[in-house]
């Protein structure tokens, strides 16, 4: 498990998601997600993140036009996009681009980093060893599992600013250095799928699905590698 600070951590600044969804998104992962409850605080590392554009991308949310459902990623960015999927999950976005344009990234998966016995009762988790690596890779491994750790839901968190000191929803900045990044295609999607948006830590082990069938998908969504030390 990384390292992690709480007095190091910096809120992000606006211009860092007055961008293209393709930019934020490899520069994103090794940020944190804040989760305040009172006194308690939750976190976790972004270790992977899809992007979604705007209308010449079938698969966002953005392509059907501005609705009062979708409304938050049209902007302003730093805003929370929270929505029910399946009926049964919420999932995490940030928008991103200039106000006006549509454009926002998908947090898939995070690494719990803090907070990590409140994650495991929000997920019911509570009796397993959570020493256990993998035990913790189950925690955040996942858009849903990610924000049932967290308590995010629709109701409390849509249209949130993430970017605000007086919010208990806050994406940070404690320093960490991401090495290298793997980009392949997205993942349950049938529309837009050849497009690589998909970004992730490559050497995290908190990535969602098992590592068998994360390998055998970048190899064939073709991934790539990219350097950043952001």
């Amino acid at each position: 498990m990384t390292e992690f600070k709480l007095d190091k951590a910096r809120l992000l600044r606006r211009s860092f998601f007055n961008r293209d969804p393709r930019e934020v998104s490899p520069e994103l992962l090794g940020k944190i997600i804040l989760r305040r409850q009172g006194r308690k605080v939750l976190a976790g590392r972004i270790v992977e993140i899809e992007a979604y554009l705007g209308a010449d991308d079938a698969a966002a949310h953005a392509a059907a036009g501005r609705t009062a459902r979708n409304d938050v990623i049209f902007g302003p960015p730093g805003y929370a996009y929270v929505y029910f999927i399946y009926g049964v999950y919420y999932c995490l976005n940030i928008s991103c681009m200039p106000e006006g344009d549509a454009g926002c990234v998908l947090i898939r998966a995070l690494e719990p980093i803090a907070g990590i016995a409140a994650m495991a009762k929000a997920r019911q988790m509570q009796d397993l060893d959570l020493k256990s690596s993998r035990n913790l890779q189950k925690l955040a491994s996942g858009p849903g599992k990610l924000c049932e750790a967290l308590d995010i839901t629709r109701q409390h968190d849509n249209a949130k600013d993430m970017l605000s000191p007086d919010s208990d929803l806050q994406v940070v900045d404690d320093g960490f250095k991401t090495g290298n990044v793997t980009v392949t295609s997205r993942i349950g999607i049938t529309k837009s799928a050849e497009m690589p948006l998909r970004y992730l830590i490559a050497d995290s082990l908190f990535i969602s699905g098992k590592q068998t069938g994360y390998r055998r998908k970048e190899r064939g969504a073709r991934g790539k590698q990219l350097n950043h030390n952001h």
